[in-house]
């Protein structure tokens, strides 16, 4: 058998970025890195991936194993690999991020890591490059929340224009024009308005709109450019 003699060894790991949505923001989930260097700090999700599985085998189960949650799907962000990215050793890390409905999930959350949600307006400092794969995993999730319509996965079967409203500027952190909104998102047809209205959170109340299933797959490029110019959200 031949072996490729004379090369350096690494490690390869996977870190994992979980954006979840609880009804009215979007945080991100943080646990205490267990072992030193930086030992008690916040980190994401990670860990090594062994011989005997893929990196994204190697993903579900450091997910699972840190914080409890599974059948969580994740899609591959970037591979960070900057030399001295670990103060130990020389180590590759592919990075995973998911967008989940902290409710659906809530069950399954251990808590012997410290497992917890933070706001994304209130991280705390991570270790090591981890600021800097949430940052890219928030911009990639806002081209793809302005590319096509992922959010209404987050939302319960009947929801309000402004429930709606209230999860892209979650993922914006902007505040966006409430009339300019309502028309782009009615003007795609692909709403259903129903008779009744949820009055707990004005007298007036707002209407419960369904999503249009039979049409969702179909004319989904409805939506497309939904947020327009989304690269004047990314400034951090």
């Amino acid at each position: 058998m031949h072996k490729y003699t004379g090369q350096e060894r690494f490690l390869l790991a996977a870190d994992c970025i979980i954006f979840g949505f609880d009804g009215a923001n979007i945080k991100l989930l943080l646990i205490h890195r267990g072992l030193e260097p930086m030992k008690d700090h916040w980190s994401l999700m990670g860990g090594f991936v062994q011989k005997n599985e893929t990196p994204d085998e190697a993903a579900n189960r450091v997910l699972e194993d840190l914080t409890g949650l599974k059948n969580v799907y994740m899609e591959q962000l970037h591979v960070f690999g900057a030399p001295d990215r670990d103060p130990v050793e020389r180590t590759l890390s592919i990075a995973y991020f998911a967008l989940i409905d902290i409710h659906k999930y809530e069950k399954q959350l251990t808590h012997e890591h410290h497992a917890e949600w933070f706001e994304l307006n209130e991280l705390p400092e991570l270790i090591f490059d981890h600021n800097e794969m949430v940052k890219m995993a928030k911009k990639q999730l806002r081209y793809k929340a302005a590319l096509h319509p992922i959010l209404f996965q987050l939302l319960p079967e009947k929801f309000t224009i402004p429930q709606l409203q209230a999860l892209y500027e979650g993922i914006y952190q902007s505040k966006l024009d409430d009339r300019n909104f309502s028309r782009k998102l009615l003007s795609t047809g692909l709403l259903i308005k129903l008779p009744e209205k949820e009055k707990l959170s004005s007298k007036k109340g707002a209407f419960y709109y369904k999503l249009d299933q039979s049409n969702y797959l179909e004319n989904f490029e409805a939506f497309l450019n939904f947020i327009p110019n989304p690269d004047r959200f990314f400034k951090d």
